[in-house]
């Protein structure tokens, strides 16, 4: 356990990084401007510990972490855990930070978590949010806890022990009822969406910088699952697949004549994009949003998707969405069905940033 919850405040904040991945927590502890130091990270997945050696110049520990004994733990000298589950709920730190889906906060697992921190004398704030609310126009709302051992405390007390959807205790507001991306009106959703920044901020390749050759995207072929998805045959040559060129992420047109009616389109300068999954130009419906480079009239499927010139987001594009730093970079081996997985496992810098902020925090 950490020496002792009155730190030094000159003194970095020991923390342990668990379910690391690609490092999205920890670029938001850097974002959030915190004086801390990840004395380790935890991930099982090669890969991905490869993506944050070449980022941070540390390869994460990549056995499991469930064999890691309390005197492993102790030794850390951790003040903070932070982690996105599946992850026995532990107490052996002053503070903790806990990522999961929307339905986490449902489960079984969430009770049995609240009764083991309430009972080691933590306070909790619970939170729903989504990018949008943080002006990023990206749907992916996501569970948050933040637990605090007493005598450690919040800067908006009122809201302990209580499940927010609005970010507003962030900033210092102590009004509970802000715009939420869950159950609020039409016109408070149409206010959150367009108080996002457009789509084309966060573009690799601008409508202006290219011109698609639709007849190429015609030449590549592609399977049908029996469960009725479509995947892209690309994926067989991911050794030579140049991420510079914008041709490869063309939407073939048989994909868009056999599942055009399941995609979710967006525009340039539209404010909102679905949520984009590990599963991601694998598979269309529910995986996240394809790009019109060609602006029609008439917005959406009343207009010809192939006039549309449909592409997928690079991955590039979609760490962007993620508020990922420019300098983020995948190693070159690294294939493109993983850069979307890993990406679709991350989280929003943008959101969590501001939550860890809210959590080192301490009342003035």
């Amino acid at each position: 356990m950490a020496d002792s919850i009155c730190k030094a405040t000159e003194e970095p904040w020991r923390v342990l990084e668990f379910y690391s991945g690609i490092g999205g927590m920890r670029y938001s502890l850097m974002k959030a401007g915190i004086n801390a130091q990840v004395v380790e990270a935890f991930d099982i997945n090669d890969k991905a510990n490869d993506v944050y050696e070449h980022n941070f110049g540390h390869r994460p520990y990549q056995g499991n972490i469930q064999s890691l004994t309390n005197d492993d733990l102790d030794s850390c000298r951790a003040h903070v855990w932070l982690l996105s589950p599946p992850c026995q709920p532990y107490t052996r730190q002053d503070m903790l930070f806990v990522e999961n889906v929307v339905g986490f906060e449902t489960s079984d697992t969430h009770a049995k978590m609240v009764e083991i921190l309430a009972k080691s004398d933590f306070v909790t704030q619970e939170f729903i949010l989504s990018p949008i609310q943080f002006g990023v126009p990206y749907s992916r709302p996501r569970y948050f806890c933040l637990a605090k051992r007493r005598p450690l405390s919040f800067q908006c007390q009122l809201f302990n022990n209580q499940l927010l959807g609005s970010p507003s205790p962030l900033f210092g507001n102590d009004e509970k009822m802000v715009i939420g991306e869950h159950d609020q009106s039409q016109e408070n959703w149409d206010k959150l969406i367009e108080s996002c920044q457009p789509i084309e901020k966060f573009l690799e390749f601008t409508s202006s910088s290219y011109q698609i050759d639709m007849e190429t995207s015609s030449l590549v072929t592609t399977d049908v699952f029996a469960n009725g998805l479509e995947t892209s045959e690309k994926f067989v040559e991911e050794d030579v697949f140049d991420f510079s060129s914008i041709d490869q992420f063309v939407v073939p047109l048989s994909l868009i004549e056999r599942w055009g009616s399941a995609m979710d389109i967006v525009y340039p300068d539209s404010k909102r994009c679905c949520c984009f999954t590990k599963s991601y130009y694998r598979y269309v419906k529910g995986t996240g949003s394809f790009l019109a480079t060609v602006q029609p009239k008439k917005k959406g499927k009343a207009s010809s998707l192939k006039e549309q010139c449909l592409r997928y987001f690079t991955p590039r594009e979609v760490a962007n969405l993620h508020s990922f730093p420019e300098d983020f970079q995948f190693p070159q081996h690294i294939s493109l069905r993983q850069r979307y997985a890993m990406l679709g496992n991350s989280l929003s810098v943008a959101v969590v940033a501001p939550l860890l902020q809210y959590l080192f925090s301490q009342p003035s």
